[in-house]
């Protein structure tokens, strides 16, 4: 329906302007507020602006809004957030009040945890801020290594994109089995 331009195009606009990186940092955080998959956001800042690059650019730009959204969320409130996101805060925030900066990273590592309501749910929580802001930065590191690589080097299918691949499916299998044994913990004690 709408005209896209080219990856050419898109690289030229980003690369060969000043502003272009401000542009993408800016526009990618504000998308960060909202429930679009973050995942082709770093796929694109890869292709646009390889690897070195894009990883810094989607770095600031995460940081950017899951801090912005960590504070909206501190401003709305639990009810208003909840109601926004349709996640209860509770589990959250016994988990981030017992173990802080290590559960940021841990929920972080997982690429298919919802970005955009760990971000809001967050600022509910009792963490502060800078082991939520450190967390953040620490644990999306890995994943968004990951995807920059699939969008700088995706079109090569070379050692990177099968690193990068095999990096995600890690992850998300951690991830699972994270979960998997924490279920099992619980209904024990239940």
């Amino acid at each position: 329906m709408f005209p896209l331009p080219s990856l050419e195009e898109l690289q030229s606009y980003f690369t060969n302007t000043r502003w272009g990186p401000v542009v993408f940092v800016l526009g990618y955080a504000l998308l960060t507020l909202s429930p679009v998959p973050k995942n082709v956001l770093s796929i694109g800042a890869g292709a646009v602006f390889g690897f070195a690059v894009g990883i810094g650019v989607v770095i600031a730009a995460a940081l950017l809004g899951s801090t912005a959204a960590f504070w909206i969320g501190r401003w709305l409130g639990r009810e208003a957030v909840e109601k926004f996101t349709g996640v209860k805060v509770q589990k959250l925030d016994e988990l981030l009040r017992r173990r802080g900066l290590a559960a940021v990273v841990g929920v972080r590592l997982v690429p298919v945890l919802p970005f955009t309501a760990i971000n809001y749910l967050a600022g509910l929580t009792s963490v502060a801020w800078w082991p939520y802001f450190f967390g953040t930065a620490i644990g999306i590191l890995p994943g968004t290594v990951s995807f920059v690589t699939l969008g700088a080097f995706g079109m090569q299918l070379g050692w990177q994109v099968q690193a990068a691949a095999a990096a995600l499916g890690l992850l998300t299998l951690a991830g699972l089995i994270t979960a998997v044994r924490r279920r099992r913990k619980e209904t024990r004690n239940v």
